[in-house]
């Protein structure tokens, strides 16, 4: 019985692993030496007087077991030879399982580092919890947001091998700087492998949404598991791809949670950007770290004075509103509205450095004003080529903005059923839109506005080809009628987008780049969310890339200041312009904003201003007020 005891109690401690291993390996080199030692000064004693006394004997005994070739110097008598070869051959057994065993530890140590199974200790980091394609703009923009940083960490937990995790984003994001990536394999929805990110000690999470077809539904999941967290942890950000899926999102997130409406997001600037040329490059900047920010700041020596006269003090930056004690945004606030000492500045500038108030306000060129003609919202056809599951939230939006009498012609693959609208007449035309003979049947040439839907039945990759081959057809048309209609385009991998390029549309919106360069934003800043929130509702104030000339007169020498003059006699706020020269020109594709007040500044016919307006103010977009758009809610906030 005894034997079966000690048997299994070995068989145990064996099974611990390479620390185990190692003591049992130690104990067997402490015996083999003591015993060896024993021996000689039991049977040589005149051999142990020779070398030295017994501590040298035990000195011997324990270097020929660790080295093999000390035995090549020995002397004495032929029972002291063979006890030191007998102890240098258990020495070559012993050191060789050693050095099995260690290698063997070593290996499994790598292999479980590689598995991506330990804890992050990091602080003040930002989790990323999911893998899509996502990751990489998520991951260049945090990086460019830290770059002043000393250090800063971005921690994805992902079901996903950490080393393929690690070296996608070596080859897609490339120079990381002072940030460190940290990747951990696991599935977010269990609480053990949420621990691995020291979710305690985060500053913010994101959670990207999956890249299959019940995306919300693994979304919802991974926020109760948030949810159910210790209160008091870190800010959360999610984007959901349904907007009836909102409510049940915050939900299951809590307080804690802002999340934004993917496809409600994506409508809205479609339809904005079928009347507003360059729409999305504007957004694209604004979203983006590497552009033009918002920052928030408090400035107690602007208490008690009109808004409109520190907006024109600013020499750099761009003052575009006020966010109250109580966390309400005021986008373009009237210039009579007197700044309290509880409001903070929201300023659009470069970087928060760059923000800067001159003692005196730079000087005004009033000539080159251009005097304001009031303009009514006009009829317009617009052509929608393709359906998909945004098209009606689409439909419905682009009848609330349109004027009486305009019409939207759909034509698409599949049957498509309307119903009435208020402003709108509508009509549906069976298109294959890769097919240049039916493309012609269209009669483009009729419409002001083209709208090319991507196809979501098809997989990412071959809704964008199909997408480019018509835009492809639509542009060749266009010029061979003279450019009548301009075109926006849904484009899903922001790579095709650059190939794009080519067919040179008047607007991309690549919805899921906006949503990442959205989602970073607010993991940086969450005070930042009221913001956009306000920018992206439809009852707020909105971006409008008017002409030029409704500014300054055409060909007159004049400067920024001068620009955002003659927008605040008009009621709106000028933040940057855009040249038809440079439309196509990546990056900015023509798009200026937060220029320098004092900077020469000509502008042609065929140039825009961008401002911030009240809803339906706009004069270049056409479009009629709207008190309310429920399709479009953006950008849900909780506070």
């Amino acid at each position: 019985m005894w034997r079966a005891r000690a048997r299994y109690w070995f068989d145990s401690t064996m099974s611990r692993g390479t620390p185990a291993l190692v003591g049992w390996l130690g104990l067997a080199s402490t015996l083999l030496v003591l015993v060896v030692s024993v021996l000689v000064i039991w049977l040589v004693p005149d051999d142990v007087q020779q070398h030295g006394g017994w501590p040298e004997v035990f000195w011997m005994t324990l270097m020929r077991a660790i080295d093999a070739g000390t035995v090549s110097g020995d002397s004495g008598s032929p029972v002291f030879m063979f006890l030191m070869l007998a102890i240098t051959v258990g020495g070559i057994f012993v050191v060789s399982a050693f050095i099995g065993v260690l290698t063997a530890g070593l290996e499994d140590k790598i292999a479980d580092l590689r598995k991506g199974r330990s804890k992050v200790v990091e602080r003040g980091h930002t989790v990323v919890l999911g893998w899509s394609e996502q990751v990489f703009t998520v991951v260049t923009e945090l990086v460019q947001a830290n770059h002043s940083k000393r250090r800063s960490c971005i921690a994805i937990l992902a079901d996903k091998d950490k080393v393929e995790m690690e070296d996608a984003l070596r080859a897609r994001v490339g120079d990381l700087g002072r940030t460190v990536v940290v990747c951990r394999t696991g599935n977010p929805l269990r609480p053990t492998d949420l621990d691995l990110v020291n979710l305690a000690e985060a500053r913010s999470v994101m959670v990207l949404p999956p890249p299959v077809e019940d995306a919300d539904i693994q979304v919802i999941k991974i926020l109760l598991a948030l949810g159910n967290r210790p209160a008091g942890g870190p800010q959360v950000v999610a984007a959901v791809n349904d907007s009836d899926n909102l409510a049940a999102a915050q939900l299951a997130g809590g307080p804690r949670t802002q999340l934004v409406g993917a496809d409600d997001l994506a409508v809205r600037l479609i339809v904005q950007a079928h009347r507003q040329s360059g729409l999305s490059a504007v957004c694209t900047d604004l979203l983006a770290f590497a552009g033009t920010e918002f920052y928030l700041r408090s400035d107690p020596s602007t208490a008690d004075h009109p808004f409109g006269e520190i907006a024109r003090s600013f020499d750099r930056g761009v003052l575009v509103g006020l966010r109250t004690a109580t966390g309400q945004v005021e986008l373009n606030p009237a210039e009579s509205r007197t700044i309290d000492a509880t409001d903070e500045l929201i300023v659009l500038a470069d970087d928060d450095s760059l923000i800067h108030r001159a003692a005196t306000a730079v000087p005004v060129v009033v000539e080159a004003i251009a005097p304001e003609v009031p303009r009514a919202a006009q009829p317009a056809r617009t052509l929608m080529i393709g359906w998909n599951k945004r098209a009606p939230k689409i439909v419905a939006l682009l009848d609330e903005f349109a004027a009486p009498g305009s019409h939207l012609q759909v034509a698409g693959p599949d049957e498509v059923l309307l119903g009435e609208y208020e402003h709108l007449t509508t009509g549906t035309t069976y298109c294959d839109p890769t097919n240049r003979a039916q493309l012609e049947g269209l009669d483009v040439g009729s419409y002001q506005h083209v709208i090319v839907l991507s196809a979501d039945a098809r997989g990412e990759q071959e809704a964008d080809a199909r997408t480019l081959l018509t835009l492809l057809h639509l542009r060749d048309l266009g010029q061979r009628l003279g450019e009548p209609y301009s075109i926006v385009s849904e484009i899903n991998d922001e790579a095709n987008r650059e190939i794009a390029q080519v067919t040179r549309a008047d607007d991309f919106v690549v919805s899921e780049k906006l949503i990442s360069l959205l989602l970073t934003q607010l993991t940086e800043n969450r005070h930042v969310a009221a913001v956009f929130a306000e920018l992206l509702s439809p009852d707020g104030a909105e971006i409008y890339l008017n002409p030029a000339t409704d500014y300054l007169l055409p060909g007159q020498a004049a400067n920024f200041a001068t620009v955002s003059e003659a927008a605040r006699r008009r009621g709106e706020t000028a933040i940057g312009y855009r040249v038809q020269a440079e439309f196509h020109q990546a990056p900015a594709y023509g798009v200026v904003l937060n220029p320098a007040r004092d900077a020469p500044l000509t502008l042609g016919p065929a140039d825009r201003v961008i401002v911030l307006a009240d809803h339906g103010a706009g004069t270049g977009s056409g479009l009629t007020d709207s008190s309310q758009v429920d399709a479009v809610s953006s950008l849900q906030t909780s506070r």
